[in-house]
């Protein structure tokens, strides 16, 4: 069994008395480093035909859903407490239909050349643009199932490539 001490020895965002604290990155190499994150969200065959067809009131869904992704990982630094503010050199949204679960798949892939990885800005990125749609579909599905928010890639750093 892994003591408490141990444990946050192994975490980066607490100092030796388990303070929390932002990670000190600026003795780092800049390298390029990207993140891919993956989410899904799950409606009712009316949302789900008013979102292919554009027959929402509010709107184009998907090209409102990407803008807001893309603003979501720009800000992440705002939302999460211990992450750095980064300038991001990529970012990018899209989305793939699942007709017969009545699911759309949104990916978030983002880049940068910096000290730290963009990972949270990638999760982030597709939780803003699910939520997006939620809200713009909402007056049609009020049981719209948001999940499956993970990270499917990530790339650079000291912990090199990782794939799920």
């Amino acid at each position: 069994m892994t003591d408490k001490s141990e444990i946050q020895t192994q975490l980066t965002h607490f100092d030796s008395s388990g303070n929390a604290w932002m990670v000190d990155v600026s003795e780092k190499e800049d390298t390029v480093r990207q993140a891919l994150a993956v989410g899904t969200i799950e409606m009712n065959e009316q949302a789900y035909q008013a979102v292919v067809s554009g027959t929402v009131k509010k709107g184009d869904v998907l090209s409102v859903a990407a803008a807001a992704g893309i603003m979501g990982a720009k800000r992440t630094w705002e939302l999460i407490p211990m992450c750095h503010i980064l300038p991001l050199t990529a970012c990018r949204v899209w989305f793939e239909m699942e007709a017969k679960q009545r699911k759309i798949r949104c990916f978030c892939e983002v880049k940068i050349t910096g000290k730290t990885g963009v990972e949270m800005e990638a999760l982030t990125g597709v939780s803003t643009a699910l939520l997006t749609i939620y809200d713009m579909c909402k007056a049609l599905d009020k049981s719209m199932k948001i999940g499956e928010i993970y990270l499917k890639r990530k790339t650079g750093g000291r912990s090199g490539e990782v794939q799920n």
